[in-house]
């Protein structure tokens, strides 16, 4: 019996092969005698397209195509369609149509044009640069303020007002009598800054056409095949799905960017079926920021009522959510079902009314970006305590504790049951880590700076899309598959994976071998997203584990001689008791490829489902401490400490490397990014890493803290919840609370994120033309 692994730290086994440069990326791959595409983007934010000149392109040498909208409508090849319709919106949700290659209309810098393909990619790229489109600018709109003014250009013709939907969900009504009835109700309004994901691998597909079967193959950095093998098959070619493969290899970082469905994966195997040879495209740095899916995005209006005591009566929250040009593969959820699932966030507010619009911009689209609706809906209950613990002169610590839920199963004001929580354990751990603050408040004080201490409890609601699927089997060569319908892109699925089969099937890691990302191993799977790999995914491999014995039972039974009940599984042997009779799972595997019968299938292989539509509810709090230099609003982050419950701990150092990473990305929002666009021509303006600040390791402090592994969840066996996402729920909101406790005593009333020096020293400036500002700021000395 080999001593378990689950619950321990162990090296990653794919960590080997990366850091020697074996990774298997896309732009590793080799497609023989495959073709180069380069796609001509649009360098205007709104504009009619009048002509396309590409005859001269076309002539010059190893060109083998250039691609424009009306070869596209000429093979109708349809739209990219939206995978989310079926949201209950309280107005029709508008899709308009997002072809691969604009038609007649461009509508963000970025949008493609035309596609070039050649023989290298270098041939393509001066073909690129021949081609002339005559353009006819139109008027853009990039920010959601201008969007939604009376008159504002209008984007789509059939988008009244620029809107593509309107949701809401609680009622309106009793929350607004609360509000009226309340002794303080605190008001703020709030911008979640869009945020470029940068993933260190930017995105490439490989299109591959099989005359003989009419069969498509795309390979491509991607993070899950099967929704987009459905996509691209139904929406877009219009043909069946086992006509289409999706296969994705290794994949250098995705954050939800890489779950969208892309113009460049229909063109090159569009490209292609039309050249009959391979077409390989691989993106630049500057086309990841302008073509690939950003983030966030929103202006938030809310009101909080709290009684005399401070308890939260009811809140209301409305929404204003850039979609950017077109409505995204998975963009209308992020705003309306996603975050009103965590809306209110770990408090007890027994009346909550939340409304979203989704709004039409001349700016790259937006989509799920880790977390996904959830650091909104987190961000906003958060700084809204903040707010009004200061306004009303209350601790901030102690307004947190004083409205926590704490009877459970909770059934939240949003309609979802949350199943337990340990909220005031971990708000017990931040006040014993905030102990002393005062002292070294006092001692950057003395030297010049200004310290802040900031807070902020988290409830995620991790699930991503219901069910998944899994499949064990051995090969013929002795290893195990194990082939899941999840996908990584970083997370470390490799190794975790083989642990939970190693442990349900007593073997060593090394008999395992991990399979991913190809819709021919699987005939579904829900790829990335949603925090919910080892929630869905890791509880379907352990029961298509355990449909192998069950397999070798049978199968060792008729080996044997002997009846199914009587044979014993462990560790590899399996053993009729009461004779002593034993075989092993190897010879029972290697006679399964000769003598299987109609119920135990060739290598003792079982797929199993796990349906599951529950949630996890990660949650925590975080604590994070900061310097500020008035002088130049310079921020140093001094401390950061996180209290977080995952439940069962699967590989501890493993979880703390994923809140780890998550927590840097919501420092990177709070601190350093933000995607701008010129208000006049719709340019991005933060284009490049050059324009782009990503926090850095010297940014960062050590991280400090633990995770409780004492609360265990109920909605899956393994006992998990989904540790992916939640750094970037909690650290953005505990952040910018740690920056305003530090601007309060100068008087400043509101700074958004990014909490740039720039900005900061404004703030500064501003606020100390203010008379209340200079007797606050003597006060504070005292």
């Amino acid at each position: 019996m080999t001593e378990p692994l689950l619950g321990r730290s162990i090296d990653r086994l794919e960590d080997a092969r990366f850091v020697q440069g074996r990774g298997r990326y896309v732009a590793d791959l080799a497609a023989p005698n495959a073709l180069h595409g380069v796609v001509v983007r649009s360098p205007h934010a709104h504009a009619r397209i009048a002509a396309i000149g590409a005859e001269a392109a076309r002539k010059m040498p190893d060109v083998a195509a250039v691609l424009t909208g009306a070869e596209l409508a000429a093979d109708k090849i349809g739209p990219m369609p939206c995978a989310v319709t079926a949201i209950p919106m309280t107005t029709p949700l508008l899709v308009p149509p997002y072809h691969a290659l604009a038609q007649g209309v461009v509508r963000y810098v970025g949008e493609p044009v035309a596609f070039v393909v050649a023989a290298s990619a270098e041939a393509a790229r001066d073909a690129a640069e021949a081609v002339v489109v005559d353009y006819e600018p139109l008027p853009p709109v990039v920010a959601i303020a201008d969007a939604i003014s009376p008159d504002a250009p209008s984007i789509w013709p059939e988008a009244s007002g620029n809107f593509a939907f309107q949701f809401n969900r609680g009622e309106i009504g009793p929350v607004q009598t609360a509000l009226r009835d309340a002794a303080h109700v605190v008001e703020c309004e709030l911008i979640n800054n869009r945020v470029v994901a940068a993933p260190m691998e930017t995105r490439g597909a490989i299109g591959e056409f099989d005359a003989a079967s009419g069969r498509l193959h795309l390979t491509a950095s991607a993070a899950g095949a099967h929704a987009i093998r459905d996509l691209l098959a139904h929406g877009v070619f219009r043909i069946d799905r086992e006509k289409l493969r999706v296969s994705i290899p290794d994949v250098g970082g995705g954050f939800g960017m890489k779950n969208v469905l892309y113009p460049e994966w229909v063109l090159v195997l569009w490209a292609a079926r039309r050249l009959g040879r391979p077409v390989r495209w691989i993106g630049d740095r500057s086309e990841d920021f302008t073509g690939s899916a950003h983030g966030r995005d929103s202006l938030i209006r809310v009101r909080l009522g709290l009684d005399r005591d401070g308890r939260l009566l009811a809140l209301e929250t409305k929404v204003f959510a850039n979609l950017g040009a077109y409505v995204s593969t998975v963009a209308p959820a992020v705003p309306t079902m996603a975050m009103a699932s965590a809306m209110g966030g770990v408090y007890d507010i027994p009346l909550i009314a939340f409304e979203t619009r989704g709004v039409f911009t001349n700016t790259t689209p937006v989509d799920a970006y880790r977390g996904a609706g959830k650091p909104e809906a987190n961000y906003l209950i958060e700084r809204c305590i903040d707010i009004a613990a200061h306004q009303l002169g209350m601790d901030a610590l102690k307004l947190r504790r004083k409205n926590i839920m704490r009877r459970f199963p909770y059934a939240s004001a949003m309609g979802l049951n949350v199943e337990q929580g340990s909220f005031a354990h971990a708000i017990d751990h931040a006040a014993t880590a905030a102990e002393g603050f005062k002292a070294r408040a006092r001692s950057s004080r003395k030297q010049g700076r200004l310290r802040g201490l900031g807070l902020a409890c988290f409830l995620e609601t991790a699930r991503g899309q219901p069910n998944e699927v899994a499949k064990v089997g051995f090969g013929e060569d002795g290893l195990i598959d194990l082939k899941v319908g999840t996908h990584s892109s970083g997370q470390g699925h490799e190794t975790t994976y083989a642990q939970i089969a190693a442990d349900a099937l007593g073997l060593p890691l090394d008999r395992f071998r991990f399979r991913q990302g190809d819709t021919n191993d699987l005939d579904s799977g829900g790829g990335h997203g949603g925090a919910r790999s080892m929630h869905q995914g890791g509880t379907a491999l352990l029961m298509a584990a355990e449909g192998l014995i069950d397999n070798a039972r049978r199968l060792a039974a008729r080996l044997l001689q002997a009846g199914v009940d009587a044979i014993q599984y462990q560790a590899g042997m399996l053993r009729v008791a009461a004779t002593g009779q034993e075989i092993s799972l190897d010879e029972v595997a290697r006679a399964s490829f000769q003598s299987a019968g109609d119920d135990v299938a060739p290598g003792l292989a079982h797929k199993a489902t796990h349906l599951c539509d529950r949630y996890t509810f990660p949650n925590g709090c975080h604590v994070a401490e900061v310097e500020i230099d008035p002088a130049t609003g310079e921020v140093r982050l001094d401390r950061y400490v996180i209290f977080d419950d995952y439940g069962r701990l699967l590989d501890p150092r493993q979880t703390l490397g994923q809140v780890h990473g998550g927590v840097v990305q919501g420092i990177g929002q709070a601190l350093f990014e933000q995607a701008l666009f010129d208000a006049e021509t719709g340019q991005i303006l933060s284009g490049s890493l050059m324009d782009y600040a990503l926090p850095r390791a010297g940014d960062l402090p050590a991280f400090e803290g633990d995770l409780t592994p004492d609360f265990p969840s109920r909605a899956n066996r393994l006992g998990v919840k989904g540790s992916g996402q939640a750094g970037a729920i909690a650290a953005p909101a505990t952040i910018m609370n740690a920056v305003m406790n530090a601007l309060a005593p100068l008087g400043v009333q509101h700074l958004d994120m990014p909490a740039t020096p720039s900005r900061i020293w404004h703030a500064i400036q501003t606020a100390a033309r203010s008379p209340k500002a200079r007797v606050d700021a003597a006060a504070s000395a005292d």
